[in-house]
């Protein structure tokens, strides 16, 4: 991993960068570069299959998902595990997986009000006191 001075140097020679493509301030959808072929395949065939599993990288690629679409979930979600693949061999970290909930609970304020509105919005009336 010493040959690439970052993470972002990896996922650009893997080819799983995010593409940029910006004219006249209008930014419009990038390709993805090419890169190692068979790299990207894993990776992205790794990514799919974490899209199935109860993991924090699961919830990563649904969020996308809903969002992009499958296939561009796939490439982010690789993206992802390139970036933790690189800290692990590299720089010897330990891998934790920060769990289903990670999105929610760092966002505990904003996902409480939108469901809040979401149930109004289905004809109930709710009041929220704290279980602490």
């Amino acid at each position: 991993m010493s040959r690439f001075p970052s993470a972002g140097h990896l996922a650009s020679w893997a080819g799983l960068c995010p593409g940029h493509h910006e004219s006249a301030g209008k930014r419009t959808s990038g390709r993805t570069r090419k890169g190692s072929p068979w790299l990207r395949g894993a990776l992205v065939e790794a990514a799919q299959s974490a899209g199935r599993s109860k993991t924090h990288l699961g919830e990563h690629y649904h969020r996308i998902a809903a969002r992009r679409g499958k296939k561009r979930a796939a490439v982010a979600t690789a993206h992802t595990i390139l970036v933790a693949v690189y800290y692990i061999l590299g720089r010897e970290q330990v891998f934790e997986d920060l769990g289903v909930n990670y999105f929610d609970e760092r966002r505990s304020r904003r996902t409480t009000r939108r469901l809040v509105r979401r149930l109004e919005s289905l004809g109930y009336t709710v009041s929220i006191e704290s279980a602490a």
